[in-house]
This record gives structure tokens, sequence and C-alpha cells, in this order.
């Protein structure tokens, strides 16, 4: 996906008092942050906020946070949250890699990968989100026993994503092809914008739920 880049981006989230720009510091502060110990779920690779911004309205008593890598991406996210002003929702602009720093031991309580770059070729398995090097990762911010939701229309990197979680010892707890047609794992499915475009073009959704017992 080719991004069109906005002059000006980085400065205007930065302007905004729900985006934390510069996230250094801050393993372990969430819920001063947030004001409260309400738990904490992220999305990693948020887009432009959609669902992000959904469930943070439809779950008042949860924090979120919504993770994207690019200002110009995250510009739309801003936009739309400086218009509602929700009050437990955040929005930090950093490179997934350095997740593991930004969040203290046990302090996540879900995580959301939605969509994610495929990086199809093997020399960039690594790059991943569902990779183990990134599961890796996960363990060390998530509380023992929370889940991670993984939605995709790319069958390879699901089938991928699915070895990954086997090899590094997580569990499967829901797995599916196509989701849409699955009248209970799709029962208060929140879409993305990606999910309703590919959905839109006839593409299945695939999605998996993992866990790591303490």
């Amino acid at each position: 996906m080719r991004l069109r880049n906005i002059p000006g981006a980085r400065q205007k989230i930065k302007e905004s008092e729900y985006v934390i720009a510069d996230p250094t510091d801050t393993a372990g502060t969430w819920g001063e942050i947030f004001g409260n110990d309400n738990p904490i779920h992220i999305e990693i690779g948020m887009g432009k906020g959609k669902f992000i911004t959904t469930m943070a309205m439809n779950n008042p008593e949860i924090n979120y946070l919504g993770i994207e890598k690019y200002s110009s991406v995250l510009l739309k996210a801003k936009n739309k949250q400086d218009e509602l002003g929700l009050d437990n929702l955040r929005l930090v602009r950093m490179d997934a890699e350095g997740i593991d720093s930004v969040f203290g031991e046990n302090e996540v309580s879900k995580i959301y990968l939605n969509f994610s770059d495929p990086w199809p070729k093997d020399r960039h398995a690594k790059r991943r989100l569902p990779s183990r090097w990134f599961l890796n990762r996960y363990e060390k911010i998530l509380e023992p026993g929370s889940v991670i939701e993984f939605k995709t229309d790319n069958v390879d990197l699901f089938d991928f994503a699915l070895e990954e979680a086997k090899e590094s010892g997580w569990s499967i707890l829901e797995c599916t092809y196509d989701l849409h047609s699955d009248e209970r794992l799709s029962a208060g499915n929140v879409m993305t914008e990606y999910e309703e475009k590919f959905s839109g073009m006839g593409n299945k959704i695939c999605k998996l739920i993992i866990n790591k017992n303490a």
C-alpha cells in the first residue's frame, strides 16, 4: 500500500491532547495517563481509527490505545478523536517493534491486530505483527491469560499466524477462515475500514484468537 504523505502531519498530531507522539517513559504509567485503573486494550496498526474509535465508544469502562506508525494515517484518527473527545481513547505514534518498551509487565489486557501488513517476502517474516518475534514482545506486556485477536483477508498471512502461535506455545481459542459466515464469532464484530472494503469485494475474513496461559 502506497501512503500519501500529508505535509505537516507530524506537527498536527502533536497538537492534539489525545496523541502521544513520543511515547518515552510511559511504561507502567498508562493508568495515570487515563486517570483510572480500567483495563487497557491496544490495537497495533490502527489505520484511520474506525475500529478503535468504535470500540472506545461502545465500551467506556475500557481504556483504548490506537497505535500507528505513520503520521499521515494517524492524522485521520486524530481528527476524529478531536471531535469526539473520548476520555477512554488515546492515540500513539510509534513503530510496533518498540511495543515492549512503552508498556510495563502485565499492563495490557488485550491486543488487536487487524489487517496487518503481510510482508510477503520470506526475509521480512520478522516484521509481520503475528510473528513469533512479536508474540514474544506481546507476552511481556499482556496480563497472564489475556488474548490477542487477529483478523485478515490474507490466507497466507493467516496460516503463518496460526503456525507461529502454535510454535510459540500459544493456545488457539478460536479460528475461522470465514468470520462473517460464523454466526457466533461474528456477533458484535466491529469492522475496520479494510474489512468493509475487502468483504465488500467478496473476500472472506479470517479471525484468530489466541492466549498464553500463565
